[in-house]
């Protein structure tokens, strides 16, 4: 029956390396039950309720993932998409996170469509493979600073940012930066040296030794700013917390918000999330060395499918969009090469929901290392973009998505300027033939969207 169903003989493995290499998919990946939480909680969503909603929206997707592709990759919720969400449209235009999950529904049923549709297929293919790879750098340095602002490590100053000062409210947060930079170097060994679960480990390790700051008296808990105990209190998960946020993307006045702004809300998502959802299927692609010669990932559509089902899903249960982890690398690395593998890290993922109430108590500072190092993760594929001077023309366009990333704090305009600027300057240089067709359509979209949006 498994055999049938995943096609093991065919690609050289077997049910013990699949379930191991799925168990290590989930070691690497979980510390977003830990993460998601933090990020989202300042929405004003209920951190348990976060919780629960991503492990269900992990187990759909990952599940559809499993049975729809046979691929061993894992979903949950993204890395840089949730901090568009908590950050942008309900921190920076202000929408209520109801609203914001309603655009994430919307929007997720729309990428169905698109994939039925190929769209979505044949942006994937449209795109050339230097971008494909800046993609991955850009979302690893994305990623990466938003781990240094959530361990105190980077804060507003003069320079727009600057390094903390350690020794200003030391008790608070300047022992919790420096417990960011002590976890990372814990995370960095154990991952050099090939520890499975390191990054999971580490987050543990580096909430311990906040925990033992706090008893000996060197971290002091002040509500009132925002720096609450670290230990937490061991009971039974309070699945009730789920019926906040389960449904709640269909409760919205409308007429508190508008019909245009609504609009505009979703098709940010709709920019952000097509290219954040294929710019991490990119990533996760290029580091398990699963594109072809051509740059094109076999069984895309169902792999896109899935995605868009786990995004539709996920929002319903009432989590910010749910995509492909770059950390499936990790469970390809150990053998994984079909669904079971997938199958075995969505069971986990259902099965953590019993773990709710130590998750949440997570500190800030003990998962920011967590995407730091996931950051140098997707970062380290920079190696394979070209930037000899014979490839110039796809190379600047690389670099120009890959620091309007991090610089501009958002994925979406890396993409569009990387898009840009590669249509731009190779039809300057007279290089149209390396240009896809949908390149141009692309290109179009996003000078609109600036023009409109």
């Amino acid at each position: 029956m498994v055999e049938k169903l995943f096609k093991l003989k065919e690609r050289g493995t077997d049910v013990k390396t699949e379930i191991a290499a799925g168990i290590t998919t989930f070691m690497t990946m979980a510390y977003i039950l830990a993460v998601n939480p933090n990020v989202l909680s300042s929405t004003g969503m209920d951190s348990t309720a976060v919780l629960l909603a991503t492990c269900l929206a992990s187990f759909v997707g990952t599940v559809c993932m499993a049975f729809m592709a046979n691929l061993p990759f894992a979903l949950s919720a993204g890395m840089g998409l949730n901090a568009y969400m908590a950050y942008t449209v309900c921190g920076n235009l202000g929408y209520s996170w109801q609203v914001a999950l309603l655009a994430v529904f919307i929007e997720g049923i729309i990428f169905i469509v698109l994939s039925l549709t190929k769209v979505r297929e044949a942006i994937f293919d449209a795109i050339p493979l230097s971008l494909k790879r800046a993609v991955s750098v850009g979302i690893g340095l994305f990623i990466a600073f938003i781990g240094l602002q959530n361990a105190g490590l980077a804060v507003d100053s003069a320079t727009l940012v600057t390094l903390t000062d350690f020794t200003e409210n030391f008790s608070t947060a300047g022992v919790c930066a420096l417990l960011a930079v002590i976890g990372l170097l814990i995370m960095s060994i154990l991952y050099i040296k090939k520890v499975k679960g390191a990054i999971l480990i580490g987050i543990v390790i580096t909430w311990l030794l906040g925990i033992l700051c706090e008893l000996t008296g060197i971290y002091a808990p002040d509500a009132e700013a925002g720096f609450y105990t670290l230990i937490p209190s061991f009971h039974m998960t309070d699945f009730s917390k789920l019926g906040e946020t389960f449904g709640e993307c269909f409760d919205v006045d409308m007429n508190s918000v508008g019909i245009f702004n609504f609009v505009v809300v979703i098709f940010s998502f709709l920019f952000v999330d097509l290219f954040d959802t294929l710019g991490t299927l990119i990533g996760v692609s290029t580091k398990a060395g699963l594109l072809d010669k051509e740059g094109k990932l076999p069984a895309i559509r169902p792999a896109l499918m899935a995605d868009a089902v786990a995004t539709t899903a996920g929002a319903v249960f009432g989590t910010s969009t749910t995509t492909t982890f770059v950390e499936s690398s990790a469970g390809t690395a150990a053998g994984g090469r079909t669904g079971l593998t997938a199958l075995t890290t969505a069971v986990l993922f259902l099965l953590s929901m019993f773990l709710a109430p130590i998750f949440i108590s997570i500190p800030a500072f003990a998962t920011a290392p967590a995407l730091i190092l996931v950051g140098f993760l997707m970062f380290s594929t920079v190696s394979e973009i070209k930037v000899d001077e014979k490839n110039y023309t796809s190379a600047i366009p690389a670099y120009l998505c890959v620091i309007a990333m991090p610089l501009f704090y958002s994925i979406s305009e890396g993409i569009a300027i990387g898009v840009i600027s590669y249509v731009i300057i190779n039809l300057a240089c007279g290089k149209r033939k390396e240009i896809n067709p949908i390149m141009y359509v692309l290109a179009v979209l996003f000078i609109l969207k600036y023009i409109f949006l």
